[in-house]
């Protein structure tokens, strides 16, 4: 039975997540709470919320309600305000232990107590349950909230209309946001931002220039999420037209959309424009630091990006796990082995960092583009945690490159068991097996693929001209001037030839 026929007086649904008691102490592992409660021993109201509030800010979602329940046993009775605190805790940290339950429990207290009668009460507890139940992978639960409340404004809608987009429901947000009495700035921004996260970035544009065609300024949010599109899609005329837009409104001052457009301007491609914005900052985060070496070393910026690393380390902010990835993988582009090593033990000796999965991968990359494989796979051997089809991958190319045959094909063992279904491994392989001409091999690589359902993503690319964006993909002639581009293409290809140029023939890769 679906859980969406669950009914709101929770718990007792068929779903097993939802089969948890009403909220105990017993229930969230709470030890004797009136002998761990430090809470108030009078009976006010606003000093027990006040204090649950500061746990729960926390993420302390046990020690909260460790002093909720407390206040329970208390001559004192929680207001929806103490309901409201917990709910919004529960709603924010959904991966606790703690918080479905508690959230559940709630929930059906703020019921027994006959919260929902007030209707200013019954439209903020409504609201707060449908982020809730939303942020808990429940956006059926929260819309079932929604159509029964006979109050709602455009917070209740902006909440619904996340709640989708977090739970990959784009067709039903979309439809929500278009159902709105009245659309303001809060649901355009909440509509747009979902849509960049959910990878539909063309269409968060667009929503972008219909927000204002119906007569609402976006605000710097509203704008950090254009930006993020802008950077999806590598538009660079939208990204410039976007910062000139953010200008005559005097959001240049704000760090944080100035952060989005130094990572806009790296991931299009134009690092000089990141640096300029980067320069002109009055005032900077450890964000706008972290943004700068990334975009740095993403580009091939690498001694620059070493320069900001420096100037980062000797400032008042202390580099954290992004900052030594922007490095490393500096390091790694410029063929820095030496500088690599002593900044992954400098990372962990001098500023206590624990190595993360990206630092492994950055740190497999930098001795695979070397050449050291076998210390490269050392590491991968040696590593606290799984590795990923990143590290492997990228291991795997280096084998590409270096022709270690071997070991690629250790590798690949091991990748079919890790990631069965990522084409580009096989292709990796199969290219490999024709550099050498073993076709026979390529041949095997390629039944493979076919024995286990495994089919080529075709390779798209895209490219802005006149703030448009055209997308091209392998073997696809829809576009409307293809013609003209192969033309062009084919001209391309015999001046090449002119000048020298070979194509390898050793790419077992190509379109079918």
């Amino acid at each position: 039975m679906p859980c969406a026929s669950v009914p709101l007086q929770l718990p007792s649904p068929p779903c097993p997540r939802l089969s948890s008691p009403i909220v105990t102490p017993a229930s969230v592992s709470l030890t004797n709470t009136s002998a761990s409660s430090s809470g108030p021993l009078t009976g006010d109201v606003v000093k027990w919320t006040s204090c649950i509030n500061r746990l729960a800010r926390r993420g302390c979602l046990a020690d909260a309600s460790a002093e909720f329940f407390a206040m329970l046993n208390s001559s004192t009775s929680p207001n929806h305000v103490t309901i409201l605190t917990l709910l919004s805790a529960c709603a924010d940290f959904p991966s606790s232990p703690h918080s479905f339950p508690l959230g559940v429990g709630l929930h059906a207290l703020a019921l027994k107590l006959s919260f929902f009668s007030s209707d200013q009460a019954a439209l903020l507890l409504g609201t707060s349950l449908i982020g809730f139940y939303s942020n808990t992978g429940f956006p059926y639960i929260a819309r079932q909230l929604f159509d029964r409340m006979s109050q709602r404004n455009s917070v209740t809608y902006s909440t619904m209309i996340t709640g989708y987009m977090k739970n990959a429901g784009i067709s039903q947000a979309l439809d929500l946001f278009h159902s709105m009495p009245e659309r303001n700035l809060v649901s355009w921004t909440a509509i747009i931002d979902g849509c960049v996260k959910n990878g539909l970035a063309d269409e968060a544009l667009e929503l972008f220039g219909k927000m204002q065609d119906e007569g609402v300024d976006p605000d710097y949010v509203a704008a950090i999420s254009a930006a993020s599109a802008c950077a999806d899609l590598g538009a660079l005329g939208h990204g410039m037209w976007l910062h000139h837009f953010a200008f005559k409104r005097g959001m240049i001052a704000n760090v944080r959309f100035c952060n989005s457009l130094i990572d806009m301007y790296s991931r299009c491609g134009r690092v000089d424009f990141a640096r300029q914005v980067f320069d002109e900052m009055s005032i900077r985060t450890l964000v706008s630091w972290n943004c700068m070496i990334v975009g740095l070393a993403n580009n091939g910026c690498s001694s620059e990006a070493l320069v900001h690393f420096s100037e980062l380390c000797r400032s008042e902010l202390k580099p954290d796990c992004i900052s030594f990835t922007g490095a490393l993988a500096a390091c790694s582009h410029a063929g820095l082995v030496g500088d690599g090593l002593r900044l992954y033990q400098s990372m962990q000796i001098d500023y206590g960092i624990k190595p993360s999965i990206e630092h492994y991968g950055c740190l497999v990359d930098l001795l695979g583009r070397a050449g050291l494989l076998e210390e490269a796979l050392s590491l991968v051997e040696s590593m606290p945690m799984k590795p990923n089809e990143v590290v492997l991958g990228s291991l795997l190319s280096a084998c590409r490159v270096h022709g270690y045959v071997s070991l690629a094909e250790r590798l690949m063992a091991v990748l079919v068991r890790v990631e069965p279904k990522t084409d580009s491994n096989y292709v990796l392989l199969s290219n490999i097996y024709a550099a050498i001409g073993w076709w026979d091999r390529v041949g095997k690589v390629r039944g493979l693929m076919r024995s286990k359902g495994v089919k080529r993503r075709p390779g798209f690319s895209s490219v802005e001209v006149g703030c448009s964006v055209h997308h091209f993909m392998a073997g696809d002639g829809s576009h409307p001037m293809a013609d003209q581009i192969h033309a062009l293409l084919a001209l391309l290809h015999v001046d090449m030839e002119l000048h020298g140029y070979k194509p390898s023939e050793g790419a077992a890769g190509e379109s079918d």
